[in-house]
């Protein structure tokens, strides 16, 4: 990480702080990396408050042409426009700063566009990306930005990145097990985005928990995990007979549901159906939408993902997703 004295400047450089601190060039350059350096406590306290006196920064450039790293992870998702992206990449930046890397967000909301930043290329450099596109496979992320380092949260990775996925089945099962016991006979299924594959194997997991409850799947109407798409779905129950639950595979369809059929749920209790959600927003534990919900422990998720950013080396070729266990809860609307 060394660097020339910067005369033209006056700006204090490396050397500069090394005599001030009466250590070497080479224990500051230990002592300021932004991985760590063996060095002893004494030695790295003397050259931070000798750094601070100073007013000495770092070089970026230099940093990353020393360590080979750029402290930049990019971020690939289709949009984020629902509540339950803002749940989870608020603590997912949040924990991406922590470890002294700042986040790169692109969005890629079709293959087209994945194809385009092949074709145009990418300006940036990055230590991992992190994707949650629908629209990118794992062998292309790494082209795009000529890195090793994918972690992949759609369903489409492959023997050489690492994945980490809710593991949804288990909370659908309680869902469709409690709305059992509450005499539903029959559903129906308001689903998100046809393009994934993390959706078609939870619309998977509920038909077969309807089916082991004995529960009819009278309608399937499709969505895009947003609220405007809820509430266009709920058009459907509105004019006639209903089925016993409506099953809804974000909380933001479950909401657009739930307003547009207030007069069903007086006190916020069911009259006509039932109505379940999934994500477990936060907000979902206020009292303008208490919906019954699936979730998972979003820090967990986000310290597993991060996991594999500080230690890529603990992942194993071939090794399975990480899977976190959702689980189901309760609230007034089922």
């Amino acid at each position: 990480m060394s660097e020339p004295a910067d005369d033209k400047t006056g700006r204090p450089t490396l050397a500069d702080v090394a005599a001030l601190a009466k250590v070497s060039r080479a224990v500051v350059s230990r002592a300021l990396s932004p991985s760590p350096r063996p060095v002893s406590a004494d030695k790295r306290e003397r050259v931070l408050r000798a750094a601070e006196a100073l007013g000495y920064r770092p070089n970026p450039l230099a940093q990353s042409l020393t360590t080979k790293r750029v402290n930049l992870v990019a971020v690939v998702v289709n949009h984020i426009h629902d509540l339950s992206d803002l749940d989870l990449f608020d603590r997912l930046l949040g924990e991406i700063q922590a470890i002294g890397k700042q986040v790169l967000l692109l969005k890629v909301g079709s293959v087209d566009r994945a194809e385009a930043f092949l074709r145009e290329g990418v300006a940036h450099h990055v230590d991992a990306a992190l994707v949650w596109s629908d629209f990118a496979d794992a062998a292309t992320v790494r082209r795009m930005f000529r890195s090793d380092l994918v972690v992949m949260m759609n369903g489409r990775h492959d023997a050489l990145s690492p994945a980490v996925v809710p593991d949804e089945a288990v909370g659908i099962r309680e869902a469709v097990a409690h709305a059992a016991r509450q005499g539903v006979r029959s559903a129906a299924l308001v689903t998100g985005r046809a393009s994934s594959r993390i959706e078609d194997e939870r619309v998977a997991s509920y038909r077969a928990a309807l089916s082991a409850e004995g529960i009819v799947l009278e309608t399937v109407l499709q969505g895009d995990y947003s609220y405007a798409s809820g509430r266009a779905a709920a058009s459907a129950f509105q004019g006639g007979p209903t089925p016993d639950a409506v099953f809804c595979t974000s909380d933001a369809m479950a909401m657009g549901v739930l307003d547009a059929c207030r007069a069903f749920f007086p006190g916020d209790h069911p009259d006509r159906f039932r109505l379940y959600g999934f994500d477990n927003l936060s907000i979902t534990d206020h009292d303008a939408y208490p919906i019954s919900s699936i979730g998972f422990d979003k820090a967990r998720f986000v310290e597993h993902i991060v996991r594999f950013v500080v230690h890529p080396e603990t992942f194993v070729a071939g090794s399975p997703p990480v899977g976190v266990p959702t689980r189901f809860f309760p609230r007034a609307t089922g």
